[in-house]
């Protein structure tokens, strides 16, 4: 693809050592880590810690009660933190009430605990407000995590939802440059994670930040990653910066990914899962990048070295990028999200999709041509060049998205409106914020709320000679799904859903160079229920 600035960026970049030191090796003994919550029911939730033992293996009990005092303790059960698992310890506890608070912890054998964690149960029955913390994109070199620092002082918030990015797998140097990085904000390993004791040491790295713990500690969280949990641009066979000569095999690279990430993350090992809030809503969180997501098409190689390339882009269009065989989630994942679109649509208010990339129809303008800085590089000129022109064929310029997966979008789409859903959708990944209304076959299908970054840059990064206003006014206006973007500002987002309207709130950190939880501002926008459109 010829219009991702990663894919550039990154041509240098070298690969991780064979070999990479453990993680209890860098961060010490005892609970290391903090403690974590997710994947909550009406009577259940897991819990997550990581406990390094002299010995090796090490048998922790964990308790929950109503009370931070743990005066009665309502349900509790062991497990081991072992070395084959890098020490960590989940354990899915039951026994719970509904809609409801608690707090737990993990004792060790030795009578060593853990800090305190605070988490809660989905209601049930009538529900007549439910709230919704919104996180994607937190590259930890490029600035201080403040919008988890934010977010976790709050008491307003149920349940957090992170839609992926959460660690980024380059080297020191690359995504940020170390001009642009973060002093005093350092990764490991320092080469580009590849093996299993890469990725786990990289979240080892991540998981220290404070921020990003005070925020796992004191709410549960729903979660799935996006592409750079494994590589950029990846897809069930491969990844845009894999190098099978280099690297070795994309299938050992992908598994090791999974692994790390399902241990170090308050998740089971469930593929996708839907989370019922009473009859308020239904969250339903798929997997739409590494079990099967066919590979991206490839707009750049089709048109490279074609004497018309609007012809070219035309033929692309109409064969390639159209074609109904390719997913982003496989058949059978398919299936599974109709049916329980026609499912929650008969019990409750809301049908969310909380999954990992932006799928509104985003188009650049005509004139692009003068945002473009003088001694632009190469890729910049392109997006300038075939961009409007794509644009004005019906093609997306960005393809690593549900834009390159039209056939998959529709049917996606038409599953939704056949069963009458109230469908919310909600996107990270781009690293902007967005308030989209969707269509299929001419009808209104679906409201789409992206949620910008916690740290990674947006679009003020490609324009930086632009005013950020004039970015996004541009941009809207050429893109009639688009209904209002911020393509510049850092932070998270927040839904909040009740019978009558589901309300999205933009948060705005007014820094990431610095601790800090002071906001820049925020920006609000409604969806009245059953409108499928924006009020």
């Amino acid at each position: 693809m010829i219009l991702d600035r990663r894919r550039f960026i990154l041509a240098g970049a070298i690969s991780a050592s064979l070999i990479a030191l453990p993680a209890w090796a860098r961060f010490g003994q005892g609970f290391t880590h903090n403690v974590a919550s997710g994947e909550p029911g009406p009577n259940s939730v897991l819990l997550w810690t990581r406990y390094v033992a002299t010995g090796g293996s090490s048998r922790l009990t964990a308790e929950i009660a109503e009370t931070a005092d743990f005066a009665r303790i309502i349900s509790g059960g062991s497990v081991d933190a072992a070395p084959e698992r890098d020490h960590i310890a989940k354990i899915a506890l039951g026994g719970l009430a509904p809609d409801r608070w608690y707090y737990y912890r993990f004792v060790a054998a030795d009578g060593n605990m853990s800090p305190v964690g605070r988490t809660r149960t989905l209601p049930t029955g009538t529900c007549r407000q439910f709230n919704l913390g919104v996180f994607s994109c937190a590259n930890l070199p490029f600035g201080y995590f403040n919008a988890y620092a934010h977010a976790a002082q709050r008491q307003d918030i149920d349940l957090m939802l992170h839609l992926g990015d959460y660690i980024y797998e380059y080297p020191r140097g690359t995504y940020p440059s170390m001009d642009e990085a973060v002093a005093d904000r350092r990764i490991e390993p320092a080469g580009e994670i590849v093996h299993l004791a890469d990725y786990r040491l990289r979240y080892a790295s991540y998981r220290a930040d404070r921020d990003l713990q005070a925020l796992h500690q004191r709410f549960p969280m729903v979660m799935m990653w996006d592409d750079h949990e494994s590589a950029n641009d990846s897809w069930q066979g491969g990844a845009q910066n894999h190098d099978p000569l280099r690297e070795g095999e994309w299938a050992a690279r992908k598994r090791a990914a999974m692994q790390a990430y399902r241990e170090w993350m308050p998740v089971s090992d469930a593929g996708w899962a839907e989370y019922a809030i009473g009859d308020l809503a239904t969250i339903f969180r798929p997997e739409t990048r590494l079990i099967a997501r066919s590979r991206q098409p490839d707009l750049g190689a089709a048109i490279l070295g074609q004497a018309d390339p609007v012809a070219a882009m035309k033929r692309f269009r109409d064969s390639v990028w159209s074609d109904p065989a390719r997913s982003m989630m496989g058949s059978e994942q398919e299936a599974w999200l109709a049916d329980g679109f026609r499912r929650s649509a008969r019990r409750a208010r809301w049908q969310l999709l909380a999954q990992q990339t932006v799928m509104g129809f985003e188009n650049m303008p005509a004139d692009i041509a003068g945002w473009v800085p003088p001694g632009a590089p190469d890729y910049m000129k392109a997006l300038a060049t075939f961009a409007p022109v794509a644009a004005k064929l019906g093609l997306p310029h960005y393809m690593d998205n549900w834009n390159g997966y039209p056939a998959a979008r529709s049917r996606l789409l038409r599953s939704a409106l056949d069963a009458d859903a109230d469908l919310l959708i909600l996107s990270g990944d781009s690293h902007n914020a967005w308030a989209y209304e969707l269509r299929e076959a001419g009808q209104p299908a679906a409201v789409e709320f992206g949620g910008h970054s916690v740290t990674s840059p947006g679009y003020e990064s490609y324009f930086p000679n632009v005013a950020p206003a004039d970015v996004a006014r541009g941009i809207v206006a050429a893109s009639p799904e688009l209904k209002w973007a911020d393509t510049a500002q850092r932070g998270y987002m927040t839904v909040s859903l009740t019978p009558d309207a589901a309300t999205a709130e933009w948060l705005f950190l007014d820094t990431i160079q610095a601790p800090s939880t002071k906001l820049a501002g925020s920006h609000r926008a409604k969806v009245a229920a059953r409108s499928r459109r924006l009020a």
